[in-house]
């Protein structure tokens, strides 16, 4: 994969271009402290059911959640927004470049492997919200779980973050920082340089830093956490991992067996609610919670099993079928939240269907750049900035998903599934637990939405695209 290429350059130069002519999303205050800034908290693995909001009820929901519930309270709360990928990579690709993960090649439309995907990365050509808020003046970080390559040049430091304290595989011990081979995974910038201290916490620890020693200008702070993404590990516990072993076996999922999980899991949940609640009101401590878009989401569904074990231990996707690496509603629909004191009407509750690619546009857009949606910034999300601050609609549009050999397609309310031998159609706005495949009464949209599919394909698929 070519670094700085031409491509790359043309991108960059309409981005400066593009910066320097901006203002139609920013306020109307000249000056950098008019922007808003931006806080994205991103959850691994967290279900739609695993949140109290989600479930008023108490049936599905074990963990107490009231930083989160308080969160949408005072916010918009999705209830049909959808993740780009069923499993970590894809979903994390699509966030920070705004497009279809399809785009990059087969190699994105699953985990990345630190064994055996060593020399695979996020192209450098690609263009991330952190580099075109950069470029407009904004102070950058990522902490937390990176996932989209393993070495440099593939790391958040050449992606547009000024400082990047976390993990680049796709999990790690939670209190040891050692990844699946036994090596330390515990990054400042482009060196491993180890903490003491539960995950969730570090990165809880350094992003309120790096606010408060930004309180004076615009920022973008990403927060992905590990939790709840096993090995499954409460704050309370000891290391599991040790440095030098390999666990590239069942021994990657944690310390507890089948009958143990649920508590882990669940005050790993609460962990990620007290994190929560810690940002937000280091926000208000400082003044900033009024200038401060803050959005809560998971990167896909959770799992209900891990092969075939822990059943009903793990994550909660509430009336959702499927789990975690499946494009039925329960892999991909996931809990997202946005709140903005003052701009987000509190309380407020979208039935828009959004997915993660919409968070670069919208960002963009309420930061005051518009890239040219023709031109070498295309992108494929739609803003949510309207919606949020006006409730208007989204546009019509027609969404996909491909993973391996399943793929779907949504269009209003109707969603197709295309896996190993079947067909399956359903109608999400009656039966949004995928229950009764309407396949056989509606041949006709079978097959425009079949005809949708392929030429997104065509569209999407890069000329070398494989493995």
């Amino acid at each position: 994969m070519c670094a700085f290429d031409g491509r790359r350059r043309r991108a960059i130069a309409l981005l400066s271009l593009l910066v320097a002519c901006a203002g139609a999303g920013a306020d109307e205050t000249e000056g950098p402290e008019s922007r808003p800034s931006f806080l994205l908290i991103v959850a691994d693995d967290l279900g739609y059911g695993d949140l109290g909001c989600y479930d008023p009820t108490g049936r599905s929901t074990r963990a107490s959640t009231p930083h989160l519930d308080r969160l949408a309270a005072g916010g918009m709360r999705f209830t049909d927004f959808h993740s780009n990928g069923s499993m970590c990579t894809p979903t994390r690709a699509a966030l920070l470049t705004g497009r279809y993960q399809n785009r990059l090649g087969r190699d994105f439309e699953g985990p990345l492997s630190a064994r055996g995907d060593q020399h695979l990365g996020l192209p450098l050509e690609a263009v991330t919200i952190a580099e075109a808020l950069k470029r407009a003046g904004y102070a950058t970080a990522m902490y937390g779980k990176w996932h989209l390559g393993f070495r440099a040049p593939f790391l958040p430091t050449r992606q547009g973050f000024d400082e990047f304290r976390g993990l680049v595989s796709g999990d790690g011990d939670h209190h040891s920082h050692i990844n699946r081979s036994g090596d330390e995974d515990w990054w400042r910038g482009e060196k491993i340089d180890m903490e003491r201290g539960y995950t969730t916490d570090l990165l809880t620890r350094h992003a309120v830093d790096f606010v408060e020693r930004h309180r004076d200008r615009p920022f973008f702070v990403y927060v992905a956490h590990l939790a709840i993404h096993f090995p499954w590990q409460g704050p309370g516990e000891s290391a599991h991992r040790v440095r030098g072993r390999d666990y590239w076996n069942p021994t990657k999922l944690g310390p507890h067996g089948e009958g143990e999980v649920g508590p882990v899991v669940r005050a790993m949940i609460e962990s990620l609610d007290r994190s929560v609640g810690r940002l937000v009101a280091a926000l208000r401590r400082l003044g900033l919670d009024r200038r401060t878009l803050v959005f809560f989401t998971s990167d896909n569904g959770g799992y209900l099993s891990y092969g075939g074990r822990f059943r009903g231990e793990i994550s909660s996707n509430g009336p959702l079928r499927g789990q975690k690496g499946t494009l039925f509603e329960g892999g991909i629909r996931v809990p997202a939240i946005a709140s903005w004191p003052g701009r987000i009407e509190p309380g407020s509750v979208s039935r828009e269907t959004a997915m993660t690619m919409d968070l670069m546009p919208t960002f963009l857009e309420l930061a005051g750049v518009a890239p040219d949606r023709d031109g070498a910034v295309k992108l494929d999300g739609a803003s949510l900035a309207g919606h949020l601050l006006r409730r208007e609609p989204l546009p019509a549009r027609t969404l996909f998903w491909r993973d391996g050999d399943e793929r779907a397609v949504r269009r209003g309310s109707w969603k197709l599934v295309s896996r190993q031998s079947e067909t399956l159609l359903f109608d999400l706005d009656t039966d949004r637990g995928e229950t009764r495949d309407r396949s056989g009464e509606k041949p006709a949209l079978v097959e425009a939405l079949r005809a949708d599919l392929e030429r997104w394909e065509r569209e999407v698929t890069p000329v070398s695209a494989g493995r």
